[in-house]
């Protein structure tokens, strides 16, 4: 999966590199791409407490505001597992369930509940990795 594959279905002109990902991150992204997550199987309360409250996304809204860095980062952390999980699952639908899915080797927590923080987040990368290479089934 490419670069731009990775995000092309969260934004209209997706960014072609990793630096113009780093200014789009700075600059934050509308707030409809929330919606997209949605879309992509997670529940309101999983992006809730993922990316953003429901609380502060419909103050954002109300205000025409965007998302800001931190949402924005995590946003696309989220994103950016969602298609690795995607791609070694080879469907949607089986990478979502297996990220809420308990694991041993999180101690018995699911994947997208690392998912709030970036340390988590690689951690995960780290599983799907071993999943793709063939280490873990």
């Amino acid at each position: 999966m490419s670069f731009s594959e990775e995000y092309a279905h969260y934004f209209d002109v997706p960014p072609a590199s990793e630096l113009e990902l780093a200014e789009l991150t700075q600059s934050g992204v509308e707030t409809d791409r929330i919606g997209r997550l949605r879309e992509q199987g997670l529940t309101f309360a999983e992006v809730g407490n993922l990316v953003i409250s429901a609380r502060t996304l419909k103050h954002r809204r109300a205000r025409g505001e965007r998302l800001s860095r931190e949402e924005t980062d995590r946003l696309l952390r989220v994103v950016r597992v969602l298609a690795f999980a995607s791609h070694v699952f080879g469907e949607q639908a089986k990478a979502v369930r297996w990220l809420r899915m308990e694991d041993d080797r999180l101690h018995g927590r699911a994947p997208l509940q690392l998912l709030a923080t970036e340390a988590g987040g690689r951690v995960v990368e780290g599983l799907l990795w071993q999943i793709d290479e063939g280490v873990y089934a």
